[in-house]
């Protein structure tokens, strides 16, 4: 079987979650498993590296035949395309590196890594909501907000590897601090941590270990300082968003990661807002939809960094 005709292996690491998949060349998710990401105290940079090697042995274990490669998507910070890693919300790594450390377990197989959030992008772009749209712009909301850019077709990575990080838009210049040292970005009001933070500040009683799933649960039960909550995220990723859309003439946003799953709660504002601030005409038509792959977007973006090679990946 020619390379290019091979599965790819993909991960998709996280705060919250590790996954693996095989992904055929269509896109398909062939074998995928997922484990909750470790925190425990005491944790090692190879503790954590065993759990990731065994969950993409398994999955590999599962398909038959060769492999085209293996694309990795991971939380920020990482100096891209040499893909070391120190994921703010993984403490057991800093300056881990990941794609030298994959290219060792895996000998002969090229490895692609870049930021969770750029996979998602080149994901919805290659099969999902953004699949036949040259204009795309992918989110993550979840616990940061990021992102990623199709322009033209193809992904852009810019110098760093960071284009398309919209999480740093500022949407509030007296709004709150955020973790890069900024105030009034649309991660410092809109990230999951933060929506929890500002509805406990506002009288929004629930347990000690609560997050946004249970906000949005509550949200959906019409609890008003969570529903709150949603609405004044939406509106941040909503100011956002059209300024992005100003900026770069969009076809497409897709908006995926956990916190999407909150649906009209958080897209309503969203929408609400998005066009209350996108007042140019040619801002208005770009379709502002969730992520259609759901929470397989990264994971398939991943893998299209090695099936979709030269659309996707310009590093090499």
């Amino acid at each position: 079987m020619a390379r290019q005709d091979r599965p790819a292996l993909a991960i998709d690491i996280g705060g919250s979650k590790l996954a693996a998949a095989v992904v055929d060349s269509g896109g398909r998710i062939l074998v995928s498993a997922k484990v909750p990401t470790p925190h425990q105290r005491g944790l090692s940079a190879d503790g954590l590296w065993r759990t990731v090697v065994g969950l993409v042995r398994g999955v590999a274990s599962g398909a038959d035949g060769e492999f085209a490669g293996i694309g990795v998507g991971c939380g920020g910070p990482m100096r891209w395309p040499d893909g070391v890693v120190s994921p703010l919300n993984i403490a057991a790594w800093r300056e881990f590196p990941l794609r030298d450390r994959l290219r060792d377990e895996f000998a002969g197989l090229p490895v692609r890594a870049h930021n969770d959030a750029v996979c998602l992008a080149v994901g919805e772009h290659w099969r999902g909501a953004g699949r036949g749209a040259s204009y795309v712009l992918g989110m993550v909301v979840s616990t940061g907000v990021g992102g990623g850019l199709v322009l033209g077709g193809r992904l852009v990575d810019g110098i760093s590897g960071n284009a398309g990080h919209i999480g740093h838009i500022v949407v509030d210049p007296d709004g709150p601090d955020c973790a890069c040292g900024g105030r009034g970005c649309v991660e410092a009001i809109a990230s999951g941590p933060r929506i929890t933070a500002w509805a406990r500040e506002n009288g929004w009683r629930s347990p000690p270990r609560a997050g946004a799933r249970e906000l949005a649960g509550d949200a959906a039960r019409g609890e008003p300082v969570a529903t709150q909550a949603l609405e004044r995220a939406g509106r941040a990723l909503g100011i956002a968003i059209a300024s992005a859309t100003h900026l770069l003439d969009l076809e497409v946003v897709a908006v995926g990661g956990g916190l999407a799953q909150a649906g009209p709660l958080l897209f309503d504002p969203l929408a609400d807002a998005f066009h209350r601030h996108a007042r140019m005409a040619y801002a208005r038509g770009v379709r502002v939809v969730p992520a259609a792959l759901g929470q397989e977007a990264g994971l398939v973006g991943a893998a299209a960094l090695v099936l979709a090679g030269r659309r996707y990946w310009s590093a090499d």
